[in-house]
C-alpha cells in the first residue's frame, strides 16, 4: 500500500480532483445547486478537492495550516484557466473572519476531522458560525478501519500493507514502527494520529449534540480514493454490517456525510 501519492503532490492533487469529480460530486449533486455557490475546504491541502467545485462554477476558499501546501495550491491554480473566484489561506480556521464563513453554501471536510484535535469544538465552530442554509460535507475514514491509522504513509513497504496494527497501544505500536526502521518524524505524525482518530459512532454522537443533523450519508467497504491509488473498483459497505454500531467501523474503509442545520 505504500505509494508515491503522500510524497508527490501534484499526483495527489490530480488524485484528489478525479475522486471529487466521480464520486462526491454526484453525492451531493442533488441537494445542492453549484452555480455561482460559494464554497470552503478545512483542511484543503493543495486543492486537489476544491478544483472539481471550481469547475462547476463556484467560488472556493480553502484553509490549511501548512502553507507550504497554500504555496503548491496558488501555483496549481495559475495554470487553471480562471473563470471564478479562488482564494487559499495559510491560517487556523478559528482564526478566519466570522463575517465570511457566514457567507459559504458549502463547507468540506475531506480527510481532514481525523487530523484534527477535540472535533467536537470544531463541530460547534462551524455550526454556531455557518448561515442558516449552509451545507457540510463530512469525509472521513473510520479509526478501527483497516488501514485507519494512516499507516500507509510508512516508508517500510511491508508496514504499509499490514491492517489493524495501529489498534494497538501506544507502547507496542511505537516499537513496531522502530523495528520496521520508521524515521522519527513518520512515527510522531502517525502516532498523533492515533490521538485523533475517530470512529463512526463518536463522530454521530458530536453531530447530535450539535446543533446540526445528519441529512444523508454512505459508507463505503472499498474507498472510492482506492481506485486511482490501487485500481480497486469502488463498493459500498453491506447495509446489514452499515447498521451495526461498533463492527461496522472494523470493515468501512471511508464514509461521506451531508450534514445541515436541523
Amino acid at each position: 500500500m505504500s505509494f508515491n501519492f503522500h510524497y508527490d503532490r501534484k499526483k495527489y492533487f490530480d488524485q484528489q480532483y478525479q475522486n471529487t469529480k466521480k464520486y462526491i460530486v454526484p453525492f451531493l449533486i442533488n441537494t445542492i445547486d453549484f452555480a455561482d455557490k460559494n464554497v470552503l475546504e478545512v483542511g484543503c491541502g493543495e486543492g486537489g478537492v476544491l478544483k472539481a467545485f471550481y469547475e462547476l462554477g463556484c467560488n472556493i476558499t480553502g484553509i490549511d495550516l501548512a502553507s507550504n501546501k497554500i504555496e503548491n495550491a496558488n501555483k496549481y491554480y495559475l495554470k487553471i484557466n480562471a473563470k471564478n473566484t479562488y482564494k487559499f489561506i495559510a491560517d487556523d480556521i478559528y482564526n478566519f473572519d466570522l463575517n465570511l464563513l457566514n457567507t459559504f453554501d458549502l463547507i468540506i471536510l475531506k480527510d481532514a476531522i481525523e487530523h484534527i484535535h477535540h472535533q467536537n469544538k470544531l463541530i460547534q465552530f462551524l455550526s454556531e458560525n455557518l448561515k442558516k442554509n449552509c451545507k457540510l460535507f463530512i469525509a472521513f475514514p473510520p479509526w478501527q478501519m483497516p488501514w485507519g491509522g494512516h499507516q500507509q504513509i510508512c516508508r517500510n513497504k511491508f508496514l504499509s500493507f499490514v491492517p489493524y496494527f495501529h489498534l494497538f497501544p501506544n507502547f507496542f505500536y511505537k516499537r513496531i514502527l522502530k523495528l520496521f526502521g520508521e524515521e522519527q518524524s513518520t512515527i510522531q505524525s502517525l502516532l498523533e494520529i492515533k490521538e485523533t482518530g475517530i470512529s463512526i459512532e463518536r463522530f454521530e454522537q458530536i453531530i447530535k449534540k450539535s446543533s446540526l443533523s445528519v441529512s444523508k450519508k454512505l459508507f463505503f467497504f472499498i474507498n472510492p480514493n482506492y481506485e486511482v491509488k490501487f485500481g480497486l473498483k469502488p463498493r459500498l459497505q453491506n447495509s446489514l454490517i452499515s447498521k451495526i454500531p461498533y463492527l461496522r467501523g472494523f470493515f468501512t474503509t471511508t464514509c461521506y456525510y451531508l450534514i445541515e442545520k436541523k
